[in-house]
């Protein structure tokens, strides 16, 4: 039986397993590729991303209501009571809400006081009196937090060396797994989903906060996993497959791995499907940058990190393992 099925001059079947031929819209998905990341810069350049309290301070208050209020009804309250841009969530049950004030508020409210907790207990007994106003029920006041300004820089600034971090590490593993030019292709396929997911964020004016955070890192995990198990292939592919060229070697590579990825994916965005309808508004803007980051994640293993070694023109030769000086004569009888 034969290994490979041949029609019109291209491998169409190899090892019993059907070939797609994936390379021919490469140059389609790499003008794809590059339109969404030119948007996403462009997101990011003129809107920003809309920090959160934790990168750029305030205050965050928890409360607990007797009966289950209207979100829209304590925004509208709050607002109008002069905490202008407070942010309201549910916490845990229906009936206990975290409100997160911008570090504007905080400022203003904070200069009347003599001490940060002092500060604190009086922004938070200010928000219950004005909550109490527009209820007949019980309001509890749970927890009072304050982020300063200082803090909510470092923590922005450390949440960015983190993310170059893990570029970088993952950077150096490819390279000494397999090549550098496979790491190269795995690199720009990892700033390909970061640019995309924080040009997502930008574009929405969607908060942007320390889950975010996690889930764009998270993101960089999930992508290098699912590029390494395609990576895996080619390599095996180049030194199994003799009688093919670098295009065909991809096209067996991600046939071969298509129905793995297509599944994992797929259960993945199951679970984050159901955080993103049943997990509740704290965690929503979290299991939305994993779902981009996944579905992004699955399309830049295929297209950009194998577009990106057709572009460095990875051949045999460059995954062949060097021979040993002497290995020659010691064959010799």
């Amino acid at each position: 039986m034969k290994e490979t099925k041949e029609e019109n001059g291209r491998i169409t079947e190899y090892m019993g397993k059907r070939v797609y031929d994936f390379m021919r819209w490469r140059k389609l998905a790499a003008a794809l590729s590059i339109l969404l990341v030119v948007l996403s810069l462009g997101a990011l350049a003129m809107n920003g991303l809309k920090l959160g309290l934790d990168f750029t301070g305030g205050t965050q208050i928890e409360v607990g209501y007797e009966k289950a209020p209207e979100l829209e009804s304590v925004r509208s309250q709050l607002d109008a009571a002069g905490f202008k841009g407070a942010s309201v969530v549910r916490f845990g049950s229906d009936n206990e809400l975290l409100i997160k004030l911008p570090p504007e508020v905080t400022e203003s409210m904070t200069q009347r006081s003599a001490g940060d907790e002092e500060a604190s207990q009086s922004i938070g007994d200010n928000v219950v009196a004005e909550l109490r106003k527009g209820t007949d029920g019980r309001i509890d006041l749970r927890r009072v937090e304050m982020v300063g300004p200082q803090v909510g820089e470092e923590l922005r600034d450390d949440g960015g060396l983190g993310m170059l971090f893990a570029l970088a590490v993952v950077m150096a593993y490819v390279a000494l797994r397999f090549q550098y030019k496979f790491s190269i292709g795995a690199v720009v396929a990892l700033i390909h989903d970061v640019i995309i997911v924080l040009g997502f964020f930008a574009l929405f004016k969607l908060d942007f906060d320390l889950t975010v955070l996690a889930a764009v890192l998270a993101v960089i995990g999930y992508s290098i996993n699912d590029t390494i198990v395609v990576y895996d292939r080619v390599r095996e592919n180049f030194r199994r497959v003799r009688k093919a060229d670098t295009e065909e070697i991809m096209n067996i590579s991600i046939s071969q791995t298509l129905g793995r990825t297509f599944m994992t994916s797929f259960t993945t965005l199951l679970v984050l499907w159901a955080l993103q309808f049943f997990g509740g508004e704290l965690i929503h803007n979290f299991s939305l940058a994993l779902i981009v980051g996944v579905v992004v994640g699955t399309y830049s293993s295929v297209y950009v990190a194998i577009n990106a070694l057709m572009a460095l023109k990875v051949s045999k030769e460059d995954l062949m393992p060097p021979v040993k000086e002497g290995a020659e004569l010691e064959e010799m009888p």
